[in-house]
């Protein structure tokens, strides 16, 4: 039997369930999942490998409308998913107007590549409503492909997969069998602390924040990382602290715990907090941060 390998490319607009999804069929926690928008910054590979395909999974920012520079860098990894792909997965769910962003849908249109529209969170919908919700994704995108899911429930995941795996072409693989990512160790560590903050604070504050991991260690039973989080305004620095530093310490906490089953082993954390203005519109901090090549 001939090797199949290809890149699916996972889109759509914030909040749809991208991330949740793509950790569905890696099987591990390659994305972090929030309840708020725009958690996803990055373009995330998640590699899946069998005795005769290997595919490589891509998570990318949910579509917007960008404010500041960050947001344009983001909205380019979209851009290139959209162009790179040899499966386009368009997700959408029950619950959002789906004709927003209606250039992104026109690229999807013009894709030469097979088209998967995959409408999730069905597990909150009655099916007249899906029915419904079919017809109208039919219109915008006939020609993909449409497949109701739940990706927080795993229900037809495998369904998805299996059709993946059939629409996959031929070639040789793109990656080692023992890897799990393109992504290094220090890349989940900061995404495993900027999680925290997104589920802990309020508001603009995770918005304004990133992780720069300045020092991991590995030793044979113990890593010691030394974390930075930047914030744009000193009053977001007091809020991420917290009063007698309790709230920092919860994030750090959390984050060391999710760390250790990670890696599997022991770890010693440690964050601090770094006060500098306007980072998401500062060239070289995005480039340094590996949001532009």
């Amino acid at each position: 039997m001939a090797h199949r390998s290809g890149f699916i490319n996972i889109v759509g607009n914030p909040n749809v369930g991208k991330s949740t999804l793509m950790n569905a069929f890696t099987g591990e926690k390659i994305s972090i999942i929030t309840h708020k928008a725009q958690t996803t910054r990055h373009r995330i590979l998640g590699i899946v490998n069998g005795e005769d395909f290997q595919a490589v999974f891509s998570d990318t920012p949910g579509i917007l409308r960008p404010r500041y520079k960050l947001q344009e860098t983001m909205m380019q990894f979209v851009r290139t998913a959209l162009v790179d792909a040899d499966i386009i997965l368009y997700v959408t769910d029950v619950i959002e107007t789906f004709d927003k962003n209606k250039e992104y849908l026109l690229k999807v249109q013009q894709s030469k590549v097979p088209v998967l529209l995959i409408i999730n969170k069905i597990d909150i919908s009655g099916p007249e409503k899906l029915n419904e919700l079919a017809e109208k994704r039919h219109e915008l995108l006939p020609e993909a492909e449409i497949i109701p899911v739940s990706a927080k429930e795993n229900f037809n995941i495998d369904h998805v997969f299996h059709r993946i795996l059939e629409l996959l072409p031929e070639g040789p693989a793109y990656f080692p069998e023992d890897e799990m990512s393109d992504k290094p160790e220090r890349f989940f560590v900061s995404e495993a602390i900027r999680e925290k903050i997104f589920l802990y604070y309020k508001e603009d504050v995770p918005y304004c924040t990133e992780v720069v991991i300045e020092s991991f260690k590995e030793e044979e039973t113990i890593i010691r990382i030394q974390a930075v989080i930047l914030v744009s305004k000193e009053s977001q620095k007091g809020i991420l602290i917290g009063k007698k530093g309790l709230a920092l310490k919860k994030t750090a906490t959390q984050a060391r715990l999710d760390l250790e089953r990670f890696f599997g082993k022991k770890i010693f954390l440690e964050i601090f907090v770094k006060v500098e203005k306007n980072w998401r519109d500062n060239e070289r901090y995005l480039r340094t941060l590996g949001y532009i090549e």
